[in-house]
């Protein structure tokens, strides 16, 4: 990975904090972007090599903003070889007690501002001759449950975009990688939205006892560099991908009464 320049978003907590350390063990020139300014910094003064990390703060939500921080971060290092769409928000609400404002939050946030960032990229690796785009979406962006209905939503929007973006740039040497996990430990349930748009502020059992994030980020790096189209991460709960896909009536039949923790 030595000169190959990797924007991370989200990289201030979670997965996109475990990827900025698993990169730069291996010598890559990191861009880490996320909203809070301090904790970037924190992430690059814990990191071994923090020489060739740079910091550049944006809100995935500002979706008007994000072209110029795209052209921003190109001239950096004057390329951007992989950009990881870490960036993103999750849901503990009921549908029906979910404002149409907080779930146009999340699809900004989790949907748009990924299209906006990836398509200024993209254009700039395609005359650069090749590169990757990963999105992290979740295995709710195969299957809905309870209480992620528009986080769901916006992870399934990933998909079909993404799915079809591939298709175009295929053979402009852009390669699409879509990574799918499941129960992670990060404070991703304690941030995710409730219904009136304030955080859950709680951790989930499921996330507490999920995978480290350290270990989904080494199976994402591997990914990436096998060039998958798309991977499942996680413990049993990734069957739920076969399991709708073999037996989709008994699946959804299960779904209205499998335990979903707030």
């Amino acid at each position: 990975m030595n000169n190959k320049v990797i924007w991370i978003t989200g990289a201030s907590s979670g997965i996109g904090e475990a990827l900025v350390y698993a990169y730069n063990k291996v010598g890559a020139k990191l861009i880490i972007s996320s909203r809070n300014r301090d904790e970037l910094y924190r992430v690059k003064a814990a990191c071994k090599n923090p020489v060739g990390i740079h910091v550049l703060p944006l809100d995935l939500e500002k979706t008007a903003a994000l072209q110029d921080k795209a052209e921003e971060a190109i001239r950096i290092f004057g390329q951007i070889d992989i950009l990881i769409n870490s960036g993103g928000m999750s849901q503990r609400s009921l549908a029906m007690e979910t404002g149409l404002d907080t779930e146009q939050r999340l699809m900004d946030i989790n949907f748009w501002g990924t299209v906006v960032l990836s398509k200024a990229v993209i254009a700039r690796m395609i005359t650069s001759g090749g590169g990757n785009i990963v999105c992290i979406s979740s295995l709710v962006g195969k299957f809905g449950t309870r209480l992620r209905s528009a986080y769901s939503a916006s992870k399934h929007a990933l998909h079909g975009y993404f799915d079809s973006l591939r298709s175009e740039v295929y053979e402009k040497k852009i390669n699409i990688t879509l990574v799918c996990p499941g129960f992670i430990k990060t404070n991703v349930s304690i941030n995710a939205l409730t219904g009136d748009g304030s955080p859950q502020g709680t951790m989930d059992s499921a996330q507490d006892n999920g995978m480290p994030a350290s270990e989904c980020a080494r199976l994402i790096v591997d990914a990436i560099k096998q060039n998958r189209e798309e991977i499942y991460i996680g413990g049993k709960e990734v069957k739920g991908v076969w399991f709708k896909r073999f037996f989709p009536l008994r699946f959804s039949k299960y779904m209205r009464t499998a335990k979903v923790t707030r």
